[in-house]
């Protein structure tokens, strides 16, 4: 019987040994910064270009912009407009700062995002009010009867119509930006930003026709229309639109982890979440037809318990990201990219937040802090990207790609490591459980005093050997750092600390040309 333990180990992708000599031949491939590319370049046309597409969205969704605005403003008026603009931003900004706080692990670009909110408050939107209104007077007219026609378009039609606008952003995003979208929180993000683009614009409709209704009857204060929308729109539900459309995301992100080899559940995971969405968004509009306390109702015993079912999966699967930082990166130290302390620091929220704050104060002055703690993130940024990627690998998720990605996130890493690691180390140590020092000083953070002179610095080596302080080594594997006797494996001390005045580690280590 074999040991499951060995089974188990195999089972995992294989770790390049980080070795000086040969560190041109790993990362000698690799592109420089800001050119990584993992497949070959297309040619020959003009609208395989970058460039070219890039324009195209942003022309084809100021288009939508510009149309969508003319609408709105042509049925709340103008003053209508202007209250319902000032009263449909207000939750804008929490709502993108919660998807924002829930992608802080693995932080994507702002350019899907800005991209996601303006599909949804543009094209989502444009495509929602064309469609609708062409279904409700389509069914009026073959029905004869206008009440049941807008009854059944906002339980029946709106809910396809507008789901399926809004998960067309985050089909786009999978497809074509398929790097950036790695996991479950990435499609919780990328929905909650659509529906949110989406809730803005369908907000200013709504308040902006109440608006305009209190003028006719002169209502006014709490008992007006516009009062009561704001209150169920943006009091009691802003949440809605983000609800139904991260059932939908949560799909694309199930499905952005299965294997590859599993494309029945690639397709039917998205399908499944956007009928979600769907009925979901169905039982929400069609609410006040069932009774007087029906949209109460749906609201506490449906939309609530929901809505916290939801919270918690996207929180549990956040922490997910930091249990696989913890779980695939020590194989990267242990080869000799990181430093054992790494790992336990990349996994946590609070170490990762004091690593950027003291490169930040390490500096001598605001310039070079703020370059330093960028340098940190990007640094815990590729990190966490590593982690995924390699646990992608082992459950079959990635494609033949998967040694060119790991090199260029191994060479994004070495290009900042020299700040970032002994911040890391130093975060490490502060955020570790009392006692788990062993009396031993913490090393100060301009690289003085009884820490470095007793044999203990921020620098765990880089090598699969540890030594616990008496120059002794374990392992056989040649890693980074030599102790004083030149014996391959770790060495206290092997890092230099940070310098006080900002000033590059001195090392024989740099970066491959």
């Amino acid at each position: 019987m074999s040991d499951p333990s060995v089974q188990h180990q195999q089972a995992r992708p294989a770790v390049p040994v980080l070795h000086e000599e040969r560190l041109d031949e790993v990362l000698g491939a690799a592109p420089g910064r800001g050119r990584g590319r993992y497949r070959p370049r297309r040619v020959g046309m003009v609208w395989r270009s970058k460039v070219f597409r890039a324009g195209a969205v942003i022309v084809a969704l100021v288009l939508c912009g510009l149309v969508i605005l003319a609408l709105v403003r042509e049925q709340t008026g103008p003053e209508g407009f202007l209250v319902g603009l000032g009263l449909a931003v207000l939750p804008v900004p929490l709502l993108m700062a919660a998807f924002r706080w829930l992608d802080r692990v693995e932080p994507g670009p702002w350019r899907n995002l800005l991209f996601s909110f303006a599909w949804g408050a543009c094209a989502a939107a444009l495509v929602a009010i064309i469609a609708n209104s062409f279904a409700t007077r389509w069914i009026a007219t073959a029905t004869a009867d206008p009440a049941s026609a807008d009854t059944l378009g906002a339980t029946v039609i709106a809910p396809v119509v507008e789901e399926s606008a809004k998960a067309a952003a985050v089909l786009l995003i999978f497809l074509f930006r398929r790097r950036e979208f790695s996991g479950v929180v990435d499609g919780v993000v990328v929905a909650g930003f659509t529906a949110t683009g989406f809730a803005f614009t369908e907000n200013i409709l709504y308040l902006g026709n109440a608006f305009g209704e209190d003028q006719l009857s002169g209502s006014s204060g709490f008992a007006s229309v516009t009062a009561g929308t704001f209150f169920v729109r943006i009091v009691m539900s802003p949440f809605a639109h983000p609800l139904f459309t991260v059932l939908t995301g949560l799909g694309f992100g199930f499905a952005a982890v299965s294997a590859r080899r599993h494309r029945a559940r690639r397709i039917a995971l998205p399908l499944l979440g956007l009928l979600l969405a769907m009925g979901l968004h169905a039982l929400w509009n069609g609410s006040s037809s069932f009774g007087p306390y029906g949209f109460y109702a749906v609201y506490g015993i449906v939309m609530v318990p929901a809505f916290g079912l939801v919270t918690w999966l996207a929180i549990w699967s956040r922490q997910r990201e930091l249990r696989t930082l913890a779980a695939e990166l020590p194989a990267y130290a242990a080869a000799g990219w990181l430093t054992p302390a790494e790992p336990s620091a990349l996994s946590s929220m609070r170490a990762r937040g004091m690593a950027r704050d003291l490169a930040r104060h390490w500096q001598p002055d605001r310039t070079r802090g703020r370059a330093a703690a960028r340098a940190v993130a990007e640094y815990e940024s590729f990190a966490t990207s590593l982690a995924g990627l390699r646990r992608r690998a082992r459950h079959g998720a990635v494609g033949p790609d998967f040694g060119a990605r790991e090199r260029e996130l191994l060479h994004h890493l070495w290009q900042r490591r020299e700040v970032a690691a002994p911040a890391l180390a130093h975060a490490a140590l502060l955020t570790a459980r009392p006692g788990a020092h062993h009396g031993r000083p913490l090393p100060t953070p301009y690289g003085t005093g009884s820490g470095y002179a007793n044999g203990y610095a921020y620098g765990t080596g880089y090598g699969p050997g540890h030594t616990p302080g008496n120059g002794q080594t374990h392992g056989h594997t040649p890693g980074y750092g030599h102790t004083q006797g030149h014996t391959p494996g770790y060495a206290p001390g092997a890092y230099p600390p940070p310098q006080p005045h900002g000033s590059a580690p001195h090392s024989h280590r740099r970066p491959p040309s």
